[in-house]
């Protein structure tokens, strides 16, 4: 089969031929049809992001797509050749411990115990087949509506549905997404909206983007344009929520300041939770007597729960969550390249995907 490989990252990424995988115990090879691209590929292949971890051998890179099971290994019950299953890249360990090794496949792993996963399970979904855990695939049943495409746009929305979850977001509150711009800041955006938020402030200083995104929602996706100002920043905040905020979604990438998140931590009403899912390139000073105050809770969150595919799957088969609010723009296989640089530059409703079989 064709498949990409990376030498290392920082190292060579070139299309090869390599055999096709044959399952394991646990495990299924799935034959790939769509994956996204992640925004920030370029900087991960170029290894520029020095928080990643990638295997200690040539690998082939990529987390997340749509596929049909191929062939079933020992100790895999449910899942049957023919079924088109949607791809995690998160792998958490099955032992009943109380902190299981947990890695993203084909992206990055942190920890010792997370290392060893990898180096069991090096290999992503890049290729034209993919030996993947069987705990990875989420049977798409539900959504059989949705085409490879259409499904793969969900690993979009999967990573803000974990912090939206987390921050316990109820029917009709109020919610700031810090970093709505950005790609997974848009879906969240748009996904709050779907679990039934009354409004959403999105948060960003790009104003073009912003207007594109609340386009979308009926008017209830609204946009707050700030300066980096912190206090002038908070008054703009509440003045496009109208009514206090419950739950603010931090969603900024590699932020080189805290002053967005710090914002939207000060935006909100007492009582009020704020869900760290971005990343920050310095620390954020929290302001203890302020926090303690106003009862405010800072949650971090890493990824998403276990049946969130299969939850998100039932809600874009009900029509609840409108994939069609993102843009693909599709490659080939033997694109990636193209693809990766087009993804580094694309605005948050946009996604690119890959398609393996053409």
């Amino acid at each position: 089969m064709k498949a990409w490989k990376l030498t290392r990252l920082g190292g060579e990424l070139k299309l090869v031929d390599v055999p096709t995988p044959e399952p394991r115990p646990g495990s299924v090879v799935v034959r790939m049809q769509t994956s996204a691209v992640m925004s920030y590929m370029r900087q991960y292949v170029a290894g520029e992001l020095p928080v990643y971890h990638a295997p200690d051998r040539p690998f082939i890179p990529g987390g997340n797509g749509v596929g049909i099971v191929h062939a079933i290994g020992k100790d895999v019950w449910h899942l049957q050749p023919g079924q088109r299953v949607v791809i995690s890249s998160h792998f958490v360990a099955g032992e009943n411990v109380r902190d299981p090794a947990q890695m993203l496949i084909g992206i990055t792993a942190a920890g010792a115990a997370d290392h060893a996963m990898q180096s069991d399970w090096p290999d992503g979904t890049l290729a034209e087949y993919a030996l993947l855990p069987a705990s990875t695939l989420t049977p798409a049943d539900a959504a059989a509506g949705l085409d490879a495409a259409q499904l793969a746009l969900l690993a979009r929305f999967v990573v803000p549905f974990g912090g939206l979850l987390r921050g316990r977001l109820a029917v009709g509150e109020t919610v700031a997404v810090s970093g709505a711009t950005g790609a997974y800041g848009s879906a969240a955006a748009l996904l709050a909206l779907a679990l039934g938020a009354s409004r959403v402030v999105a948060i960003g200083r790009n104003v073009q983007a912003l207007q594109v995104l609340a386009e979308y929602g009926g008017g209830r996706i609204v946009p707050a344009v700030v300066t980096g100002e912190i206090v002038a920043d908070v008054q703009t905040i509440r003045d496009a929520a109208r009514s206090p905020i419950d739950l603010a979604f931090d969603m900024v990438g590699n932020a080189h300041d805290p002053n967005m998140t710090l914002a939207a931590l000060r935006s909100l009403a007492r009582g009020g939770r704020l869900v760290l899912m971005g990343s920050m390139a310095v620390d954020l000073p929290v302001p203890y007597t302020e926090l303690m105050l106003n009862g405010w809770e800072i949650l971090g969150q890493f990824m998403y729960p276990r049946d969130a595919y299969r939850r998100l799957l039932a809600l874009a088969g009900a029509g609840a969550l409108d994939v069609g609010a993102l843009r693909p723009v599709i490659f080939g296989l033997t694109q990636l390249e193209a693809a990766i640089e087009r993804a580094a530059d694309a605005p948050g409703i946009e996604c690119v995907l890959i398609n393996h079989e053409t």
